[in-house]
């Protein structure tokens, strides 16, 4: 077991990570560079750097067939010069990272290498992955859970001695090249002991680590085991935002997150969506209009957890793979939805950032869908989800003085008695913060 304390939320004084999923890296580089550094962005997520199984699907990132970085999204020089471009912009970089499995087939893979389900010559062979080969059934069932195969893919035995010295390279060759974290893969189907090993052999076992770990009532694996490696993430949060900004009130977010009986704030991955959850309907997604956006915002707004914003691009075939091979010429066009970069969003990020360590206080609402809320002296955001329009005065603890909405980039005038006057229109939100007096 690695004796090193898991980070509590991304090391550093920025915790959101833009999700820029199956952007190339020299599209990253650039973002980082015009759009995630000033905007505040503490990290960027990139998609898998690894040899993977051909085909245009986005799932065939999630296919390694071997350690290479050898896929369609660069080669390891291009890996490499956007971990120091992104690190120039003062952004770090997690790499999604999969270490569960390997493939469900045979064939040749993005950068040339042979394979075949159980065999990745120079890599694995049969007898390092699990003895059951049938697919993953029974999630009350811990052993089916952690040593069958996901939708069919090879799973390797991490429990092997071999394996984990062979992950733990994998993983100490991203370090090497500059990666600041991890979000692995599949976390669930992987023992939390198994990974704890991995992690220890690290040389830097400090790297940030966000785990996927989704969430199933009653099932036999839970979140919770997974904290004492790193960060886990809280797929519950999500689900809530979508039922919440649907079909209930706002108002019941007074409490939002521990108070749910998610995980602790300090160990919670949170996020609006995914790449599987905004295909698969669980959660909101970039065609949920104003639902979308304003949940983002009160995301970015409330301390709990550490927030990804998902940055995708458009599909009616949830299979399809990234627009022009990953390649990003500009943001909104050729179906890239950049939601990292819509100004309501976007602008969220350095609330948060002015904002941390700051609790709520002054919550109001009005019983439905209109709610407001401080973060002590720093900040206070306003967010109206009524088909209507709203003016009222809302009080804040604010220092008297101008502030600028940057939802809308307008002036608000805070009194000596902390308080301002204003009006939103329907589905719109404000938010001002100290340090951000001019528009």
């Amino acid at each position: 077991m690695s004796t090193t304390t898991a980070e509590a939320s991304p090391p550093g004084g920025k915790d959101v990570t833009a999700v820029l999923f199956e952007w190339n890296y020299a599209s990253v580089a650039r973002e980082c560079t015009t759009t995630l550094g000033p905007a505040g962005y503490g990290y960027v997520q990139v998609s898998p750097p690894a040899e993977h199984i051909q085909g245009s699907q986005w799932w065939t990132s999630y296919q390694p067939v071997s350690y290479k970085i050898a896929g369609r999204l660069g080669d390891r020089t291009a890996f490499k010069n956007m971990i120091g471009t992104c690190h120039a912009a003062g952004v770090k970089v997690v790499t999604d990272t999969v270490v569960n499995h390997m493939s469900a087939g045979s064939g040749t893979g993005t950068g040339g290498s042979s394979y075949t389900k159980y065999d990745y010559p120079g890599l694995y062979s049969a007898p390092d992955f699990d003895d059951c080969t049938s697919q993953v059934s029974n999630y009350q069932d811990r052993w089916n859970v952690q040593h069958c195969e996901l939708v069919g893919l090879a799973d390797l035995d991490t429990g092997e001695e071999y394996v984990r010295k062979t992950i733990a390279g994998y993983m100490n060759d991203l370090l090497s090249l500059g990666v600041d974290g991890f979000r692995i893969d599949a976390a669930k189907h992987i023992p939390a002991a198994d990974l704890a090993n991995i992690k220890s052999r690290l040389t830097n076992p400090n790297a940030y680590w966000k785990q996927e770990v989704i969430y199933g009532a009653g099932e036999a694996v839970q979140p919770s085991e997974y904290t004492g490696n790193g960060d886990v993430q809280e797929f519950r949060y999500a689900y809530d935002l979508k039922r919440v900004f649907t079909s209930e009130k706002l108002a019941y977010l007074n409490n939002f997150g521990e108070g749910w009986g998610y995980l602790s704030s300090s160990v919670a991955g949170v996020f609006v969506d995914n790449h599987d959850t905004e295909r698969n309907g669980s959660t909101l997604n970039y065609k949920s209009g104003a639902d979308y956006t304003l949940a983002n915002v009160f995301m970015l707004a409330w301390p709990y957890g550490a927030p990804d914003v998902n940055s995708g691009y458009e599909w009616s075939d949830a299979d399809a793979g990234p627009p022009n091979g990953g390649q990003v010429k500009a943001c909104w066009q050729d179906g890239w939805k950049c939601q990292h970069a819509w100004p309501e969003i976007k602008s969220m990020v350095a609330f948060r950032n002015a904002t941390r360590g700051q609790s709520v206080t002054n919550w109001w609402d009005d019983g439905n869908n209109a709610i407001g809320f401080g973060r002590g002296t720093k900040g206070y955001v306003a967010i109206n989800h009524e088909s209507g329009g709203l003016t009222r005065t809302y009080q804040t603890s604010l220092p008297a003085g101008t502030y600028c909405n940057v939802q809308n980039n307008t002036p608000v005038t805070v009194n000596s008695s902390g308080q301002f006057t204003a009006t939103l229109g329907s589905n719109t939100a404000l938010a001002i913060y100290a340090g951000k007096s001019s528009c």
